[in-house]
């Protein structure tokens, strides 16, 4: 078949068209599904990355 006779290639060919469907069909499902919670412990990290910056 298309000149490719071992099973395990055709396989691996599936597999990774399967995962490019899978990865497409879960991208569509989560594209604008909303803003993620901020956590106090994150805006407290971008302050300190903010100081180390400055004193850069």
């Amino acid at each position: 078949m298309l000149g490719i006779p071992d099973p395990g290639v055709w396989i691996a060919y599936l597999l990774c068209i399967l995962s490019v469907v899978l990865c497409v069909i879960y991208g569509a499902i989560n594209w604008n599904k909303g803003e993620e919670q901020v956590y106090q412990e994150d805006v407290k990290w971008v302050k300190d990355e903010e100081v180390v910056k400055e004193e850069l």
